[in-house]
């Protein structure tokens, strides 16, 4: 699972040049104007070059942008890639002019300046030659192995420029079936963000087209925007899934909510639907079921397949810069053969779509979100600045942290210990699903809302401010303490903090520190944290009173250290409701004038030593570090 880790890393490096694309679609289609009649002849041409310079540059961008991709945007390795292709630029084009740098030669540019980057980045030379040790060794050391794959390629060129029109024409054999397989396989790598690598191979290296300047295009891409009327079988099928399919998944979902949950969901998936329609962002909508029905998630890549296969069956062509969304889809319809068959296939798809998830979702009970009183991101969007530690804690806090990056709709990390991982947590603080991948690389999705997340983790790696951070004392459901039925906690009178409606009667301890009293019914217990917080956590109300034997039982003392999930005290839960007290359990700082600010998970279910249930900052008066 390790190496699946890595190529996921890969896969999100392919993210980085691609952006560009968009731009060249845009000036294409902006360049059939008529930029004359308001005056500006030239405008046309210029804009057509444009397009076509990106297209014609591409390998260069590919290089460098996964070389920065795979280094985490370290320069010396951009440079690296870039020297490399010049390099080969420069032998292959004295040896044989004809032969141009494609972009599988700039992806693997790319992948060897950066993974040169990270395995010599420390490299320590003697004294007198350190100067040329450490990172200014890549692009050295990535100069040489260029000048000896470019001597490779010279004689090698010939027979790949062939293989990879050959590869075209054997996969345009396949037909139908073929466009299907990939189709299929396109949807499954989503759930591992890998479907960039098996995009890639199609969308830019299979498949050649000649251009009337001699110059030869590859892939189903380029090739479509070249011109190529045999291009676009492997994008037009995704126009319908997109466009379609997954708004109607988010409507279903939508109809299929508890009343009670309805607005909430409608606004969520509303957004994710129109998120999915215009710009082909898929995952908001995909990983709403993916993890409580992974069955219906294989139906679902069946039919993505079975679209692509009738869409090619039809003779559509349609291709895109960025995704398969109805932006794209406007603005290369002139481009496209068969185009406005779409909208007619798209309106089938949309209509088989709704009623299959309806019935399954009914059928089979899956909790999709607005079944049950689940985690919704939304809710809290604005507030993500300060729950970003809540979020760094439940990934095991920033010591765990080796690499943090994100791409539109996950978090993609690598950790020194993925088992640190809270994942109960990471769903209450909004995220659809996390995805271990081994060797450490762990993916976390959060929708849209991913790359913003990732500043603001980084920000509060950066500020290092002094914070206490807290796990779930209880397994119940966290509650607001003005909640709890007792004026002295509600009105904060004894401290601030928030409180736990038990489910079974154990207490653990929320944090690091030193037991500093247990009062003799053992009802309650404080607890000194190494920065000077007194934690009171106080089991129930009014049950001090409580005098029976075995209703409460300490199993720790007075000068004991805690860490959390040490055991404190276990209590007669049924007791406690026969006496007609309220099981609300408050924890409260009883000196909280020592904290500058507060930060709150959901109020709703968690489980017994959670993490990241609350969070303070300290005063810079007191500041004493961190804890978990």
């Amino acid at each position: 699972m390790a190496f699946v880790g890595n190529l996921q890393q890969l896969g999100r490096a392919f993210m980085l040049p691609m952006i560009v694309l968009p731009g060249a679609a845009l000036f294409m289609s902006l360049s059939k104007l008529p930029w004359e009649i308001i005056g500006i002849p030239g405008m046309s041409d210029h804009l057509q070059a444009a397009s076509e310079a990106i297209f014609l540059f591409l390998p260069y961008i590919f290089a460098l942008g996964i070389s920065l991709g795979l280094s985490g945007n370290a320069l010396s390795a951009a440079i690296a890639a870039m020297a490399g292709m010049v390099i080969y630029g420069g032998i292959t084009s004295a040896v044989h002019p004809e032969i141009e740098p494609s972009v599988l030669i700039g992806v693997l540019m790319g992948i060897l300046a950066g993974y040169s980057h990270e395995r010599l980045k420390g490299l320590r030379l003697p004294e007198y030659i350190q100067f040329f040790g450490g990172p200014r060794f890549v692009p050295l050391f990535v100069s040489f192995v260029s000048v000896l794959f470019s001597i490779f390629i010279v004689n090698l060129a010939p027979f790949l420029q062939n293989f990879l029109i050959d590869l075209g024409h054997i996969v345009a054999s396949g037909e139908g079936f073929g466009v299907f397989l990939y189709g299929f396989v396109h949807r499954i790598l989503v759930i591992f963000g890998l479907h960039h690598l098996v995009s890639h191979i199609f969308w830019f290296q299979i498949g050649g087209y000649e251009l009337d300047s001699g110059a030869i295009v590859y892939g189903d891409l380029p090739r479509f925007f070249a011109g190529d009327p045999t291009a676009g079988a492997f994008m037009a099928g995704l126009y319908p899934t997109m466009m379609f399919a997954l708004p109607a998944i988010a409507f279903a979902i939508i109809h299929e909510a508890r009343e009670d949950l309805k607005p909430k969901i409608r606004k969520t998936f509303l957004y994710a639907a129109l998120a999915s329609f215009l710009t082909g962002v898929s995952e908001p909508v995909e990983f709403a079921f993916l993890f409580v029905a992974p069955y219906l998630y294989v139906v679902h890549a069946l039919l993505s397949g079975v679209i692509m296969w009738v869409t090619f069956e039809l003779g559509i062509k349609h291709g895109f810069s960025f995704s398969a969304g109805a932006i794209d889809f406007i603005i290369n319809e002139h481009l496209a053969t068969k185009g406005w068959l779409i909208i007619p296939i798209g309106i089938v798809v949309f209509i088989v779509y709704y009623f299959l998830f309806r019935w399954a979702i009914r059928r089979f009970k899956i909790p999709t979100p607005g079944r049950d009183e689940g985690s919704q991101l939304e809710d809290w969007a604005e507030d993500i600045p300060y729950r970003a530690p809540l979020i760094l804690q439940a990934i095991g806090g920033k010591q765990n942290v080796v690499r943090m990056e994100s791409c539109i709709t996950r978090l993609r990390l690598k950790l020194e210990n993925e088992k640190e991982i809270d994942v109960n947590a990471l769903r209450n603080l909004g995220a659809a699903g996390v995805i271990n991948l081994g060797g450490g690389h762990v993916q976390v999705v959060f929708g849209t809302y991913s790359e913003l997340i990732r500043e603001e983790m980084i920000k509060t790696i950066q500020k290092d401010q002094a914070q206490v951070l807290f796990h779930s004392p209880m397994q119940g459901k966290m509650i607001p303490l003005d909640e709890v039925p007792d004026p002295i906690f509600s009105g904060k009178l004894v401290g601030d903090g928030v409180a736990f409606i038990p489910e079974r009667g154990e207490l653990v301890s929320p944090v690091h520190g030193i037991v500093i009293h247990l009062y003799p019914t053992m009802h309650a217990i404080g607890i000194r944290t190494p920065e000077g917080l007194e934690v009171l956590i106080h089991i129930g109300i009014d049950t001090s009173q409580l005098k029976e034997d075995n209703i409460f039982q300490a199993f720790v003392e007075e000068g004991d250290e805690v860490v959390p999930g040490t055991l404190l005290i276990r209590f007669n839960l049924q007791r406690i409701k026969q006496e007609g007290k309220s099981l609300a359990t408050p924890m409260v700082i009883t000196n909280s004038d020592l904290i500058r600010s507060w930060r709150y998970a959901p109020f709703k279910a968690v489980k017994k030593g959670q993490s990241s249930v609350m969070s303070v900052i300290l005063k810079e008066s007191n500041v004493g570090g961190e804890t978990e």
